[in-house]
């Protein structure tokens, strides 16, 4: 009888684990065939079960030996998997996301032999794949470079050794001894958490023995190309509560040109980095006694996050939009009607002791509920209906210290927040009408091909975390895919990552080393309505629920900031630059033909200053793209007896003269347009 694991899989911390009962499944008939359906739509006939590996190798020897894992029926698998009945199948290698992700995964299992060879006394945690390649986490001093070179090397030597991985499983008790007898407490504990009847896979290559359900190449000699990148530290589980550890960075492709392609795209990416750019343009910076995720915006960041501001504002105004301005904190009696107190107590600084106190605040982690009592303030019919608030809102969230990055992940920010009320049959015009806003601004700011879109849904199997029945989840969640449609827009669905009442569109983006933020979204609520009693009278002079769509225009302006520095390098659009033009006198004699040109630029609101210092003009010119100024105005002997200036700019170099008015008239339209130039030449 031919046996297969069919199983419950339960995914803890980073690794799945097998679980559940070992269940027969039903033989083939003697003599019966079994039809392999490949990815090209061809097939293959085999009269008995073979490994994924061996229909690989029967295929061809070259395919078989760049196979990484497969997918039966849509499910990844490891090489090593018996199949034993009728399926599709491909074979998966390193030119595929889920291949290239197997072949990262083994060589995180390098990493940690050869962690565990080095240093004897460090405990394993856990070591998955990532979009980036690969990270290991382990209980031990910090690692430097140097220690990441000769980690390296020690991986060199086991890839070289060719170990074969080999997988096996063990009940849980016996598993729980073995990682006992190894002196990994990590592993344990990840045992401990699974139920008492799950049978726990593990993978050997040569003396070294890792917790985890794979999929893994073959061997270790099938490791071509990788490096170890950084090095950091990571509380255990992502919880601040919990003893910080050593993670090690690394990636992994199947060539070495490919890696060397990464490489050279990290070290571009690390100019970008908005986290270092934006504090050596001195456009924000932290300080450690204000405290974590509390960045300082200095003038020139302040000056780009004003201009932001007061266009998005403008734009909202015309299309309809009031304003509001509501208090940054509130009483605790808020947060319980809206439900954020039971949903999201956690992540809110509540000021106070529910205890002790009479009245407990919280600094408000979002404006909606204060927005309604501001609807509520007076009796609204379908007449008044839509009804469009818009808010600049300064919010506050109690983000976990491991999340803290830069103006990405902050715990205050300022956001352009809006929530639109209305009556039912206006949902799909106002729905549209926040996603032509979003649109636009992306548009605008030259992002909008930049971005992908995700139909955020609630998470069924952990139902406690929302408000609403399935009904409701499934009606509004339905709603929104159907507009999306309507639309146009490519989105994918993710369970998880809803609001507690109410599915979103979410627009992400990703940073300069891949990772994925939110930067802008959409929100349906057909339920907070009947929390805060909100009715209008109808037509039909009947009081009616209104629905409720939650949005921003642009986001985050800390996290929007850090987008463009990170998407221009720090070269914004000349609408967006803090200082816009710099004049440059040739020498002193040319001064006050300097002061009259800036006070020409500044009478028509163009941001400038004068480079008054006796250097060279060749100096000061390289001092200006240094500090991507995007056009400098050389001004001298000529220049002053014709009434003109010599334009040099960041995107055609030497523009030669032009008349002051002239000159003028093309900056001002260009920033009245928000016009986005292309850069011809190079610094």
């Amino acid at each position: 009888m031919i046996h297969v694991v069919k199983a419950e899989i339960k995914k803890k911390g980073n690794h799945i684990l097998i679980c559940g009962v070992l269940q027969k499944s039903l033989q083939h008939v003697m003599g019966s065939k079994m039809i392999i359906t490949l990815k090209d739509g061809s097939k293959k006939e085999y009269e008995e079960s073979k490994s994924v590996h061996d229909i690989a190798l029967d295929i061809s020897e070259g395919l078989a030996r760049m196979a990484c894992a497969g997918e039966v029926n849509g499910e990844v698998v490891d090489l090593r998997t018996v199949v034993d009945r009728d399926c599709e199948l491909s074979i998966l290698t390193a030119n595929d996301e889920k291949g290239l992700a197997a072949l990262r995964h083994t060589t995180s299992h390098v990493l940690a032999e050869a962690v565990k060879r080095l240093y004897p006394e460090a405990k394993l945690a856990i070591g998955p794949s990532i979009d980036t390649g690969f990270y290991y986490d382990f209980d031990h001093e910090p690692f430097s470079r140097d220690d990441l070179d000769n980690i390296e090397k020690e991986m060199k030597k086991i890839i070289k050794e060719g170990a074969k991985l080999e997988k096996f499983t063990l009940p849980r008790a016996e598993a729980i001894q073995f990682m006992e007898e190894k002196g990994e407490p990590y592993k344990v504990e990840l045992i401990r958490d699974l139920p008492e009847d799950s049978i726990i896979s593990f993978y050997r290559q040569g003396d070294f023995t890792d917790l985890c359900a794979g999929p893994h190449l073959m061997s270790t000699k099938s490791i071509k190309a990788f490096k170890l990148t950084s090095s950091s530290g990571a509380y255990w589980r992502g919880n601040e509560k919990n003893k910080m550890l050593a993670r090690i960075y690394g990636t992994a492709f199947a060539k070495k040109d490919e890696l060397n392609a990464y490489l050279l795209q990290m070290e571009e990416a690390k100019k970008r980095d908005h986290n270092k750019l934006g504090r050596e343009m001195e456009l924000f910076t932290t300080v450690d006694v204000i405290g974590q995720g509390l960045p300082l915006i200095m003038p020139k960041g302040v000056t780009i996050i004003q201009t932001l501001q007061r266009w998005i504002e403008d734009e909202e105004e015309k299309r309809g939009y009031v304003r509001t301005k509501t208090p940054l904190m509130a009483k605790s009696d808020l947060y319980k009607i809206s439900g954020h107190w039971d949903h999201y107590k956690d992540g809110m600084f509540v000021l106070g002791d529910e205890e002790k106190d009479d009245e407990v605040f919280a600094l408000r982690p979002m404006t909606c509920p204060f927005q309604y009592y501001v609807y509520k303030a007076s009796q609204k019919s379908y007449r008044d209906l839509p009804l469009r608030y818009g808010e600049t809102s300064t919010l506050f969230r109690n983000e976990e210290s491991g999340e803290m990055h830069g103006l990405t992940r902050v715990r205050q920010f300022t956001i352009s927040e809006g929530h639109l009320i209305m009556t039912p049959e206006q949902i799909h015009e106002e729905f549209k009408g926040c996603v032509n806003l979003a649109l636009y601004c992306l548009k605008t700011l030259g992002l909008e091909n930049d971005v992908t879109y995700r139909l955020s849904k609630w998470d069924p199997n952990n139902t406690e975390k929302y408000i609403g029945d399935a009904a409701y989840w499934e009606e509004s969640q339905g709603v929104m895919r159907e507009m999306l449609l309507e639309l146009g827009l490519p989105f994918v669905e993710a369970d998880g990552e809803a609001a507690f009442y109410g599915p979103k569109l979410d627009i992400q983006a990703k940073n300069v080393y891949g990772k994925e933020d939110t930067m802008i979204t959409i929100q349906l609520d057909f339920a907070l309505a009947e929390q805060f009693d909100m009715y209008y009278v109808d037509k039909d002079g009947e009081k009616k629920r209104p629905f409720i769509i939650h949005r921003t225009s642009m986001g985050c302006y800390e996290r929007t900031l850090a987008w463009l520095i990170e998407k221009y390098a720090g070269k914004f659009p000349t609408w967006l630059c803090p200082e816009q033009v710099r004049v440059l006198p040739i020498s002193e004699k040319y001064h006050d033909y300097a002061k009259k040109v800036e006070d020409q630029l500044k009478l028509n609101g163009i941001r400038c200053t004068t480079d008054e210092r006796s250097e060279k003009i060749g100096y000061k010119i390289r001092e200006a793209r240094l500090d991507k100024v995007p056009y400098m105005l050389v001004v001298g002997a000529k220049e002053e007896e014709d009434g003109v200036v010599s334009v040099r700019s960041r995107f055609k170099g030497d523009e030669g003269q032009k008349a002051l008015d002239t000159f003028i008239d093309d900056i001002c339209k260009e920033i009245r347009t928000k016009e986005i130039r292309k850069i011809e030449v190079e610094d």
